[in-house]
């Protein structure tokens, strides 16, 4: 599991922290150097999804391709579900979760809840960290800046030094850093896999919260948690919810019987939580 994009964690932070919105932390992140002009390649994920492909492919021992992994990023992110989200006891990051079981390889890129007791969950600002569950070493944290001008520039200045010494050495090809395992092993996209969610609806309706628990509980997926919100200044109604294990194509599925639901008047939010 890892935080992989000091762009977006310095955003989710900052939102959290100043109560700003997601448009003006994110020209702030820019102002600071934190954030491209067109700041597509870390807000949609991509970014943290190139990572994860290099990784997904240490953790298996050959190339996985991009196109094999799940990938959402945190673009237009609510402060409002920032907030639901610490009342449940989570804090929303942009994770990549790579776990291998057996011959299938899950790997993906996503918001997600993540406890206020994982570590994880204190890694904020521009900082990253990558947390590494194995056999025999239990649970290990990886932990530095992810973002910004000198970081940056130490981690090219080190890939160059890597480069003049093979040189020196006359060994201009240098090993693979895949090592290469012999295994068949499959990859399944995140988003094909089983996990608790978080839901939030709006709608015009007061009774929403009963026809959204009545969907979920005709698709079998059980509610662990569900809080109803102060009607805003529109008079609309927000549910919160806590709900599964359910596979996510069955998740998609309700939440688009939800989105139909009279009254209901944006899409519902979909979020994953850490497990």
């Amino acid at each position: 599991y890892g935080i992989l994009n000091g762009t977006c964690n310095y955003i989710l932070t900052n939102m959290e922290q100043s109560g700003l919105p997601f448009e003006k932390v994110l020209r702030d992140a820019q102002k600071q150097g934190f954030a491209e002009a067109d700041p597509s390649l870390d807000i949609d994920g991509f970014d943290t999804a190139h990572k994860a492909v290099i990784l997904s492919s240490l953790v298996c021992g050959h190339p996985v391709a991009l196109n094999d992994i799940s990938i959402e990023g945190i673009r237009g992110m609510d402060k409002a579900d920032l907030d639901y989200a610490l009342e449940l006891g989570y804090r929303i990051k942009l994770l990549a979760t790579i776990r291998r079981d057996g011959d299938v390889l899950e790997a993906g890129v996503a918001p997600t809840l993540v406890p206020l007791d994982n570590l994880l969950a204190s890694v904020n600002g521009v900082f990253n960290a990558v947390m590494v569950d194995s056999d025999l070493a239990d649970v290990t944290l990886y932990y530095g800046r992810g973002a910004g001008r000198l970081p940056t520039a130490s981690t090219v200045l080190g890939d160059i030094c890597d480069i003049v010494r093979n040189l020196a050495a006359g060994a201009p090809h240098r090993m693979s850093p895949i090592p290469a395992s012999g295994e068949t092993v499959s990859v399944k996209p995140l988003a094909d896999s089983t996990a608790r969610f978080y839901l939030r609806v709006t709608s015009a309706d007061s009774k929403i919260g009963t026809k959204v628990t009545g969907v979920l509980r005709q698709a079998h997926i059980s509610v662990d948690t569900i809080a109803h919100k102060p009607d805003d200044d529109c008079g609309l109604h927000t549910v919160v919810l806590a709900v599964g294990p359910a596979e996510e194509s069955a998740m998609r599925k309700a939440v688009a019987e939800i989105n139909a639901l009279d009254g209901v008047k944006e899409d519902a939010l979909m979020l994953r939580i850490f497990a």
